[in-house]
């Protein structure tokens, strides 16, 4: 079953609902839990509510972070496997039409590049900024190519300086929220630990710092930094 709305056309199970795998989010089989091993715990504060979760794998997280986030929501997230950066950004994406990103991060996987253009194409995400360590455009000519054509395609830009933060500024039409995280945007097998913060007022300080930051390199001169509206 598909259905469609401003953002495209998306796919509908059996039971009417919504498909993730329809914006290129991978849908695994849920893992056995492992007693001997640790696993991802999630913890919701808002106000005197207090949710504590244990998942093994990114459908685990999918299947235990809520559908809607609220404003003032803070979930606080220590992982151990598949779970990397990017699959928090995907729980905010399969909410809302996403306006923005500053993504800012140590290193990142070609396949994550193309998931963002495919986004991007389909109408659900507008601009993309990048924010790359000094070693990136050495270290991963190909990604960094990549990521540059792509920030010209979505009139973002790439920034390069001295960096090893690894943040996701997300401002969308619903909501605006930001991802810090000690994991990179590409998956790798180690414990990581991420925080999601709903709050518009935290979202537009790392935007405006993100983007007073001078880069190194030239590649985006010519285009304007974001301005948060």
């Amino acid at each position: 079953m598909t259905t469609n709305n401003s953002f495209g056309q998306f796919n509908l199970d059996a039971l009417g609902q919504f498909n993730p795998s329809s914006l290129g989010v991978q849908v695994q089989q849920k893992e056995p839990e492992l007693k001997d091993e640790p696993h991802v715990k999630v913890i919701h504060r808002k106000g005197n509510r207090h949710i504590s979760r244990k998942v093994t794998s990114e459908r685990s997280l999918e299947d235990n972070l809520p559908w809607h986030f609220e404003n003032g929501d803070c979930f606080h997230c220590f992982s151990f496997g598949d779970v990397d950066a990017l699959t928090y950004f995907k729980m905010v994406i399969r909410q809302q039409h996403v306006k923005y990103l500053a993504l800012s991060t140590w290193c990142m996987a070609g396949e994550d590049v193309r998931d963002l253009q495919t986004w991007h194409r389909h109408g659900l995400l507008d601009r993309v900024d990048f924010f790359f360590g000094e070693i990136f455009q050495g270290s991963y000519a190909e990604i960094y190519q990549d990521a540059l054509k792509f920030s010209k395609e979505c009139h973002g830009r790439v920034t390069v300086f001295r960096n090893h933060s690894k943040i996701m500024a997300i401002h969308g039409d619903k909501f605006d929220c930001v991802i810090e995280s000690s994991a990179n945007v590409n998956t790798n097998p180690r414990c990581e630990n991420t925080v999601l913060t709903v709050d518009s007022s935290l979202t537009r300080e790392y935007i405006e710092l993100l983007n007073g930051i001078k880069s190194f390199n030239k590649d985006s001169k010519d285009t304007p930094p974001y301005i948060y509206e």
